[in-house]
């Protein structure tokens, strides 16, 4: 004869094991996974620094990249004042040279194409009469 309590722990010895494996899936997504991502920007934005842009450092200094090596940028503090600060010192890009941002295509404010002259289905329009200016004419008194 087996006694019921020991029938009804063995059953129950996978519940903490599921706990466990539950509470490493959780720790990955809150804690793991966020902080890889801010690694991945973070040298992203080491990588993509240029001269010319204004950075500041992990320390909260305010400088401007001079030069860059492999894993030496050359700041200037103050005019001609520079120092060299190992890449992951950079804490964030202030402002981005324009130099190192590509130039978007510029708009270009053209005219409106003239109609064809060479169609013969063109459309006489009548003349457009100036719009009226409702402040510039006084109220009629009644």
């Amino acid at each position: 004869m087996v006694p019921e309590a020991a029938a009804s722990s063995g059953g129950g010895s996978f519940t903490p094991l599921l706990l466990i494996v539950l509470l490493f899936v959780v720790m990955y997504f809150l804690m793991i996974r966020p902080q890889q991502k801010r690694r991945r920007e973070a040298m992203q934005m080491q990588n993509t620094l240029g001269p010319g842009d204004r950075v500041q450092t992990i320390g909260g200094m305010q400088a401007t990249v001079v030069a860059i090596d492999d894993d030496v940028v050359t700041l200037e503090i103050a005019p001609g004042v520079h120092a060299q600060f190992a890449r992951p010192a950079i804490a964030r890009v202030t402002q981005q040279n324009a130099a190192s941002v590509p130039d978007p295509e510029p708009l270009v404010d053209e005219p409106p194409a003239a109609p064809a002259e060479h169609l013969n289905n063109t459309v006489d329009t009548p003349a457009e009469e100036p719009l009226s200016d409702p402040t510039a004419e006084p109220r009629k008194k009644d």
